[in-house]
């Protein structure tokens, strides 16, 4: 009697502290309330929306874990304390990661965020304090279930433990709720988005911030589930057309008028590969289905262009921050001159491939579309791998020189390594060997050009060296004000006194775009001194749009172009391909839809290289062996990353938008009804063969001698 009356007053007392409701719900609770704080100040995405059941079963599911687990341990101080730290790591990673979408625009994966924490503590200290001081409504918001958990602590973890019943509740509670949600999440359109097509950036709006974290893990271990590659595999190539479609460069247009007559070469841009052969000798599934996937592309046929510039030099730039608007004819005069003169381009595009500039470089350096592969960026994934297709280890075997240089933190993004892996001979500031007079953030591209030009230029004088140089520039990096941006400061007076109504921002960003132009017309100039601006093809695109313009307050890129549009939308990541050669005599106009991912392969061409088309992701901007108004898989395909909402692209025939689900043919074009399913499976494709590239270490099945 006695233990009965000791037990039930137990019982009587934990129920007058709360009972088992309050521990049962409160790390749920928390874990919602920090999902629900995420979405609400993430103006990007939709509040209402189904997404919101997933991720409050999610929750739910997590937060039941944590308290049987809590429950479980037997000593309950213990227990307090361990609740409070996961509490507070769940806390510090929400705020993170809410930094991340603030200032980059997307959501990171851990391992990502883990990986940079101290590239950024090291060379963005500053930058770090400025954004947590504008996170500090979320901050003071994210902390209240840390406030409420100390002082309601013996009540959440109470001295006693549930009885069994309890607990089988609470247990059945979770596995319903995990269930539910998986079969939410597999069952629906957002498969892709929990499985193959895992990114923190689509899943976090889908299923939560905590379900991205578990995923990650999870694919970080066994592996990212792949799709049914034989769903990608296209129907046998049609006869190629050779006629120049609607859309194409201008074949008026002879650019052998200003460079040299030449008969215009035919055929496939191939190699001799017999991918057949490859996969019936193949017992690996993936790479037999990779062989079977690359022979089934039609390749691009040489053309007008091939060869134009066979044996010149050629200067590749990856231009931070930059877009068309940066192209002033009074404030820029160099940009404009280059932008308007060569090559131009109508219908260029840098999509955001949501890994910052490291994507966007990685797009320009290899004309493979940008993945995540396994929570790692794409140039990361790259490293160790076989990468045979990049313009430094084409050129290097023909006696070209192949520097490469970047002002800013030599090994920022591992960048000393994959640029090393492509084949360059890369330099870069803070003990990568490039010594600038200076030490200003930004720092400028005008003193790294000054500090490096000479030596590739005068060797190509002196001994006939032809060169490939590459350049990372910096000067246009954001945060974009007077007091947070040394390069806007430089050219602060010029700006104000010919766009004095421009907000700050906008003033900013156009100032430090003069010093990336100053640093291009000391490029041309000393090409010109030296006699051999006709030999050099200048080429530069921007590793993505001046995203940070964008914030919490303001859509000042919206203000910079004077048309308001959204992150959702492809016009957002309209830019500039800037291909300008002193001995293109007149401009040169191209109508053709493409992307950065088609520069690798279009420079190929150009140069004459010895190259396979079918083994990059892009494609020569002038090849002509299509039809606007038909479906091939040669087709100019501009492909944009899926943010959560599917996969944009553009094509000679008109526009995608993800966002609507809509088709918008252009003027005088009609297609036919499976034209849109056949390019939405033609962008499948490509975007989950590009990951198995990197993830399979692809290209060295292709040339295993390159190894």
């Amino acid at each position: 009697m006695n233990s009965y009356l000791s037990a039930g007053s137990g019982y009587t007392g934990r129920r007058n502290m709360g009972g088992p409701l309050l521990p049962a719900l409160f790390f749920p609770a928390a874990i919602f309330y920090h999902e629900l704080l995420l979405r609400a100040f993430d103006r990007s995405t939709p509040f209402f929306h189904v997404a919101l059941l997933r991720t409050l079963l999610f929750s739910v599911a997590a937060g039941l874990v944590i308290t049987l687990i809590l429950d479980l341990l037997p000593w309950k101080t213990a227990a307090r304390v361990i609740g409070g730290v996961l509490l507070g790591l769940g806390t510090v990673l929400f705020c993170v990661e809410r930094g991340c979408r603030s200032t980059f625009g997307v959501y990171y994966g851990i391992g990502f965020m883990g990986e940079m924490a101290g590239d950024v503590a090291g060379g963005f200290a500053s930058t770090v304090v400025d954004v947590a001081l504008g996170l500090i409504p979320f901050i003071l918001l994210a902390l209240v279930p840390v406030v409420a958990f100390v002082l309601l602590r013996r009540r959440v973890v109470p001295d006693q433990s549930s009885e069994l019943p309890i607990r089988i509740i609470l247990a059945a509670a979770l596995v319903a709720c995990q269930l539910a949600a998986y079969l939410l999440s597999t069952l629906g359109p957002v498969k892709s988005y929990y499985t193959y097509e895992f990114t923190a950036n689509t899943a976090i709006p889908h299923f939560g911030l905590l379900t991205s974290a578990r995923l990650e893990l999870e694919y970080a271990v066994i592996g990212t589930p792949a799709p049914s590659l034989d769903d990608f595999l296209d129907d046998p190539p049609p006869t190629s057309a050779t006629t120049a479609p609607s859309g194409s460069a201008d074949p008026s247009a002879d650019p052998s008028e200003s460079v040299s007559r030449r008969p215009i070469p035919t055929g496939p841009n191939a190699l001799d590969i017999d991918f057949e052969a490859l996969a019936n000798a193949e017992s690996n599934e993936t790479i037999r289905s990779m062989h079977q996937y690359f022979g089934s592309l039609t390749p691009s046929e040489k053309n007008e262009y091939t060869g134009m510039f066979e044996g010149k030099n050629l200067i590749l730039l990856t231009a931070e921050g930059f877009s068309p608007y940066a192209v002033d004819e009074e404030l820029t005069p160099t940009l404009y001159k280059l932008t308007h003169e060569g090559f131009v381009f109508n219908h260029f595009y840098q999509p955001d491939w949501t890994m910052s500039t490291t994507g966007g470089e990685f797009a320009v350096t290899t004309g493979v579309i940008p993945n995540w592969v396994k929570g790692v960026r794409a140039s990361g994934a790259s490293i160790g791998k076989s990468m045979p297709i990049t313009l430094a280890h084409l050129f290097a075997p023909l006696g070209y020189s192949v520097p490469a240089w970047h002002n800013g933190q030599y090994g920022y993004y591992d960048r000393d390594q994959y640029l090393s892996n492509f084949g360059y001979d890369y330099k870069g500031c803070e003990g990568g060997g490039l010594e600038l007079p200076s030490n200003a953030w930004p720092r400028s591209d005008l003193e790294m050009m000054e500090a490096t030009a000479d030596s590739y230029i005068q060797d190509y004088v002196d001994n006939g060296t032809p060169f490939h140089a590459y350049y990372m520039t910096i000067s246009a990096h954001g945060y974009y004000t007077w007091a947070g941006n040394a390069m806007a400061r430089k050219h602060q007076t010029e700006v104000q006194s010919k766009y004095p109504d421009l907000s700050e921002p906008c003033q900013a960003y156009l100032a430090c775009n003069m010093e990336l132009d100053l640093a291009l017309k000391c490029l041309v100039d000393k090409l010109e001194a030296a006699g051999i601006a006709d030999d050099t093809l200048i080429v530069m695109t921007g590793d993505h749009y001046p995203y940070m313009l964008v914030n919490k307050d303001a859509d000042y890129y919206n203000e910079l172009r004077g048309f308001t549009d959204s992150e959702s939308d492809t016009s957002r990541y309209r830019n500039t391909l800037l291909m300008w050669s002193g001995a293109i005599e007149e401009p040169i106009e191209v109508d053709t839809p493409c992307s950065a991912i088609d520069i690798v392969p279009t420079l190929c061409n150009l140069f004459g290289l010895e190259y396979d088309s079918r083994l990059y992701s892009g494609r020569d901007i002038f090849a002509t062996n299509y039809e606007a108004d038909q479906y091939s898989n040669c087709m100019p395909l501009v492909v944009f990353a899926n943010k959560g909402e599917g996969n944009a692209w553009i094509t000679a025939a008109g526009t995608y938008e993800c966002s609507t689900g809509e088709f918008t043919p252009n003027e005088g074009i009609e297609v036919d009804e499976e034209y849109v399913t056949r390019v939405k499976r033609l962008v499948a494709a490509k975007i989950n063969y590009s990951k198995l590239i990197l993830q399979e270490d692809y290209y060295k099945y292709v040339f295993p001698s390159a190894d």
